[in-house]
């Protein structure tokens, strides 16, 4: 029975590197993105978006968020996504190579 032990460890690789990535570069980039669409759509619902009302700096705070959230999942989600296809390709050469090692020994009498 095969438990997939490359592939595991290969995602939690992955999901760490990743981990490191949003903090170093996916947070500031999310929460800046995020806050642009925030004031666009403030400016398009209350024709300028630096208005001093409470709704328009809401909907620029959630924007940021989401954002931010939007980031932190495709920068963990994806390097995990690698890392466990890296290590399913590692752990299914390394079974092919474990057949093959199989089949060339000889038959013992």
């Amino acid at each position: 029975m095969e438990t997939r032990e490359i592939a595991k460890k290969g995602l939690y690789v992955g999901t760490g590197t990743g981990l490191i990535l949003f903090v170093l570069v996916g947070f500031f980039s999310g929460s800046f993105i995020g806050g642009v669409i925030g004031l666009k759509i403030s400016a398009a619902l209350f024709s300028t978006p630096a208005n001093a009302a409470l709704l328009p700096r809401l909907i620029v705070a959630v924007s940021m968020v989401l954002g931010v959230i939007t980031s932190a999942i495709v920068f963990v989600f994806g390097t995990g996504l690698l890392g466990w296809a890296a290590g399913f390709v590692l752990e299914t050469l390394k079974a092919d190579r474990m057949v093959e090692a199989k089949a060339a020994e000889p038959v013992r009498k």
